[in-house]
């Protein structure tokens, strides 16, 4: 079954990282919510998740400052690029394992950007006027 929101996108990514993980005889967390730096704690691996619906092919990354900062000075820092989610089958999920001398390699091509997110909730959107008034 399709995928239709962004959270349950993530939500599909995070568990099938989480399992696989396991089977691969780490004792993985999921850590969000708790101020680390990562999504997951997967000993001796810190791994941030990245969910795409389809393919990241192309896409740049985004990683909060933090991130940066630990996979500058962790070489234990893991991306995970998690696509073809939203298809909603994880058989047909697909993952990209970024780390390493790789990862070193593409953070040396970052570019700093900043900006701001302004929550928006279901509530307001919803009692958001349409059109012009």
């Amino acid at each position: 079954m399709e995928l239709t929101h962004n959270r349950a996108v993530e939500e599909a990514a995070i568990a099938w990282v989480l399992r696989i993980e396991r089977e691969a005889g780490r004792e993985a967390v999921d850590t969000r919510g708790t101020g680390a730096a990562a999504d997951i704690s997967s000993p001796p691996r810190l791994i941030e998740v990245k969910a795409y619906g389809r393919s990241a092919r192309g896409q740049d990354l985004w990683l909060e400052p933090r991130q940066v900062e630990e996979a500058d000075r962790n070489p234990q820092f893991f991306i995970y690029v998690v696509e073809n989610v939203r298809q909603g089958d994880p058989a047909g999920f697909t993952l990209r394992v970024l780390g390493g001398e790789t990862l070193r390699v593409l953070l040396q091509r970052r570019r700093e950007q900043r900006y701001f997110t302004v929550p928006w909730s279901v509530k307001v959107y919803d009692e958001t006027p349409s059109g012009l008034q």
